[in-house]
């Protein structure tokens, strides 16, 4: 199961679903590690009804959270916004499906952080439930 997690994960490092900035757009926030020196910037346009209908993004760093980006895309692509802010930090880890070291993990957690920033900074919020600390 490992090794299919693996490959999952290198060809969404190599073969980015989503890549690319929207302009227009109705979300653009950017986010960064400067542990690690990850970045990802993410746009979302949203269709009448109010569910992500285009995802962009674009970043640089690891393989773990350029995958986790990509994979992170996919996943919001018809939800609204109401269902993104469900996501938690959880859900994204067991997408990527592998034991990540603590280092890795915040890798993987950069998309989910840009969404709930940027959503925290657009709606005035200070802070969304997915990022609570247990």
């Amino acid at each position: 199961m490992q090794e299919m997690f693996r490959e999952l994960i290198l060809d969404h490092a190599r073969n980015q679903r989503n890549w690319g900035l929207l302009a227009p757009c109705d979300f653009d926030h950017e986010e960064s590690n400067p542990l690690c020196g990850d970045r990802l910037r993410l746009t979302l346009r949203l269709d009448q009804q109010g569910a992500i209908a285009e995802v962009g993004w674009d970043g640089e760093g690891c393989a773990i959270s350029q995958a986790s980006a990509s994979m992170f895309g996919e996943e919001l692509l018809g939800m609204t916004l109401a269902q993104a802010r469900e996501i938690d930090k959880q859900q994204l880890l067991d997408n990527i499906g592998l034991t990540l070291s603590i280092n890795r993990v915040k890798c993987a957690l950069l998309p989910l952080q840009v969404l709930v920033v940027g959503a925290c900074d657009h709606a005035g919020r200070e802070r969304w439930p997915a990022l609570s600390e247990d």
